[in-house]
């Protein structure tokens, strides 16, 4: 066994902390990476605190993993000793049902296996995250990382950017067309960035004029107040995709107005309770309301490739592992441009 060190909750009151626990040895198929960065995604805090319910303790988090491949075992084929690599939300799933035959892991009808927060495939080890030095993984759920990508920047691809790359992929956003993003936090940042990459004209949807500059600097076309009800009234029927990343309450049908014929609103914000969908926002136009998550590994891969051929990446705080307990409070009140990253060198000394 390998032993790592890291940060973890230990339950669901208690701040994270330092603490120390083991990796497996790398077998056959297995890539050992020494963690150099970890995005900070949301979903951490609302999982260290036992948010949604049937959070498991000891707990390290962190989904959004990059770091230098130390160690293979002797059937690894896809990275090298000295590769960039990175581990995202999921580092395992059955393999076998429909979902993964095509690609599409993270729809695992069995339960793909989460990063963190989660046992492993034999029921008894407790998955633990990349706010720690080092992780094992299975090279088949590893991701190689394009060079030019500065690492740092480049974690939170791992989760926000293949939570909002999957949507346009499936919905086959198209140059030309109009993409409305909702919010411009961790998420929306990377929609602006990802679809205006993709050739579509980007409108972003705020509840505040406060974010006009960084929106026009992010690379969106256009801003809408949204608690403008003129603004919202001049977009309605204007969009082919709305991409809604808001995980507060808010009403979903001001949103499903604008959609042109046959327009699509995916929702991949989380709001705590039901959103209140109106028939006739949907039935008159034929619009569609969905939900996306991640990407499978294929599409993970794709979504950075993109990046590194368009130098996408998210725009970013880099803190120390000491910060991170301050950096959940940031969090809650939404002080962060646009993502939080931890350094894991300070974790080392």
């Amino acid at each position: 066994m390998i032993p790592v060190r890291g940060y973890a909750a230990q339950d669901a009151k208690s701040p994270l902390a330092p603490f120390q626990f083991e990796r497996r040895e790398p077998g056959p198929s297995d890539v050992q990476i020494e963690i150099l960065y970890c995005g900070v995604c949301h979903s951490d805090l609302h999982q260290a605190r036992d948010e949604w319910g049937g959070s498991l303790y000891p707990m390290v988090p962190g989904h959004e993993i990059i770091g230098r491949v130390v160690r293979v075992g002797d059937q690894v084929t896809k990275v090298k000793v000295g590769d960039m690599a990175g581990v995202g939300c999921m580092v395992d799933s059955c393999r076998t049902c429909p979902s993964c035959q095509e690609g599409l892991e993270q729809y695992c009808e069995k339960g793909n296996v989460q990063t963190y927060n989660a046992k492993a495939k034999d029921g008894k080890t407790l998955n633990q995250g990349g706010y720690s030095e080092a992780i094992v993984v299975d090279e088949a759920f590893t991701l190689k990382i394009p060079e030019n990508l500065d690492p740092a920047a480049a974690a939170p691809l791992l989760c926000a950017g293949i939570t909002t790359y999957s949507p346009l992929r499936h919905w086959k956003v198209q140059p030309g067309q109009r993409v409305g993003v909702v919010g411009l936090g961790g998420l929306g940042h990377m929609g602006v960035k990802l679809a205006k990459a993709m050739g579509a004209h980007v409108t972003v949807f705020s509840h505040t004029d406060r974010k006009k500059q960084d929106a026009a600097r992010l690379g969106a076309d256009a801003v809408v107040v949204s608690s403008n009800k003129e603004e919202m009234a001049a977009q309605t029927g204007r969009f082919d995709f709305i991409l809604d990343t808001v995980s507060a309450q808010h009403d979903i049908n001001a949103y499903l107005r604008l959609l042109r014929r046959d327009g699509h609103l995916v929702l991949v914000g989380a709001p705590e309770k039901p959103l209140d969908v109106r028939p006739f926002s949907l039935i008159p136009t034929r619009r569609s309301f969905s939900g996306s998550m991640i990407g499978g590994i294929q599409e993970t891969q794709e979504m950075l490739d993109f990046c590194g051929k368009h130098n996408i990446v998210s725009d970013i705080e880099l803190i120390s592992i000491q910060q991170v307990n301050d950096a959940y409070e940031r969090l809650l009140k939404g002080d962060v441009k646009y993502r939080f990253v931890i350094d894991l060198a300070s974790l080392r000394k």
